[in-house]
């Protein structure tokens, strides 16, 4: 075992008190940031001193999952199966929360307010999500944090960003200000009931940002694939048998890259070369797999992750269902094929079998007006990728939607 690994292993043994666990496993893993930046973190599987490797090669129940940053020595993850805990000397929680948000301070070097916030809080159990001086964040970071009923931790989990910045803006945007934005965000959607296994027409409001000077919209959904919105056309079906390929999801990651910080491949941009050969592998694929989709099918976007190009594809003609036909497409950056897809066609076959919506009478200046009075503007920091840094903004939001047919006013936790 490296002498850097066997270092981390003996601090997490003191750290959480696994004196009555031995190792059973480690690896490294590597992920990038928000920031585009490369992490990498040591994965470790303690087990209990009594247990073994189960028939089934599940982990046995007690067993201590646990991730640490190798550069900054913070724990993102501890996971002990099943909620038993065998530490001694570990940490165990009176369940007060300024106890609680202390332990998470120490844990984290985030400071509470500041850079995280209650979100909810359950028996046993306490979610934050990441803020701004209470404001809060998108995309946002998230910790979790469980114990038991001895007060032994048995989930802390830390994910996504926690950004610290100086902030001398106020907010001032208000709802008179984007009137026309409000109109504009309504939507008509087709949403699925599976209790009564029917379809509702709804009017409901698409979330949106604004920037707090109201001069420009910053789409709910924040990805950092690279746009493409290509139409994917062919003359010919491929007669060729499409063979999916297993995805090696982890791949090996040395000691000597994780600890030299090697940057992953996955914060390089994608070439317009490399665009092109995507376009290609996606239309062959699409050849052999959906030979008479000529035309069908829009490539929305591309982007790295886990050493492979992930291609998004959308159907060309989309219906107003609240879920769209979508295909998630794997290429190997090497060959430039495509190893395996993922179609949710199967998942939306099922809205087959459900009874149409009712024929719609309400419009949608009805359906504004109905609405006006419930939309909501939330302060929220937002990542702008083309000023890279948060910007504030309001979140454009309504909880409520108009029953297209009968014109009732009803809220989408109902629904």
């Amino acid at each position: 075992m490296d002498t850097r690994v066997q270092e981390l292993v003996e601090y997490t043994i003191n750290k959480f008190g696994l004196n009555q666990y031995y190792l059973q496993n480690y690896y490294f893993n590597r992920t990038v940031n928000s920031f585009n930046e490369t992490v990498y973190t040591l994965g470790m599987e303690f087990f209990p001193n009594h247990a073994e490797k189960d028939d089934d090669d599940s982990n046995p129940d007690g067993t201590a999952c646990i991730e640490i940053n190798i550069e900054n020595r913070k724990f993102t993850s501890v996971i002990f199966v099943m909620g038993k805990s065998y530490t001694e000397n570990g940490f165990v929680f009176n369940g007060e929360m300024e106890e609680i948000i202390e332990w998470v301070e120490n844990e984290t070097g985030l400071t509470y307010g500041k850079h995280f916030q209650i979100h909810k809080e359950e028996k046993g159990e306490v979610y934050f999500k990441a803020c701004i001086n209470s404001i809060s964040v998108s995309p946002s970071g998230w910790i979790n944090i469980k114990f038991n009923e001895e007060g032994k931790l048995t989930l802390f989990s830390v994910f996504g960003e926690f950004p610290s910045i100086e902030v001398a803006e106020e907010f001032s945007l208000n709802l008179d200000k984007i009137d026309h934005l409000k109109k504009e965000q309504i939507k008509l959607i087709n949403f699925p009931s599976y209790e009564e296994k029917k379809l509702y027409s709804i009017y409901a409001v698409e979330e949106i940002y604004i920037t707090n000077d109201g001069t420009r919209t910053i789409p709910f959904e924040i990805f950092k694939d690279e746009k493409v919105d290509h139409i994917i056309y062919w003359e010919e079906p491929l007669n060729k048998s499409f063979e999916r390929k297993y995805i090696n999801w982890m791949g090996e990651i040395s000691a000597e890259q994780a600890f030299a910080s090697e940057p992953s491949p996955d914060i390089f941009p994608i070439t317009e070369l490399e665009q092109e050969k995507c376009i290609s592998a996606v239309r062959d694929f699409l050849r052999q797999e959906y030979p008479n989709d000529s035309g069908k099918w829009v490539l929305k976007s591309l982007s790295r992750e886990k050493g492979y190009i992930h291609a998004t594809l959308k159907a060309n003609s989309q219906d107003n269902y609240v879920f769209q036909r979508k295909m998630k497409v794997w290429i190997d950056p090497e060959h430039f094929k495509v190893d395996n897809y993922m179609d949710n066609d199967v998942m939306l076959e099922t809205f087959n079998e459900f009874q149409p919506s009712d024929k719609g009478t309400i419009t949608k200046e009805d359906a504004y007006e109905m609405l006006e009075e419930y939309f909501e503007l939330i302060p929220t920091f937002v990542y702008d990728e083309k000023q890279q840094q948060y910007v504030l903004c309001g979140k454009l939001d309504c909880r409520y939607s108009v029953n297209a047919a009968s014109g009732e006013v009803v809220s989408l936790d109902e629904i």
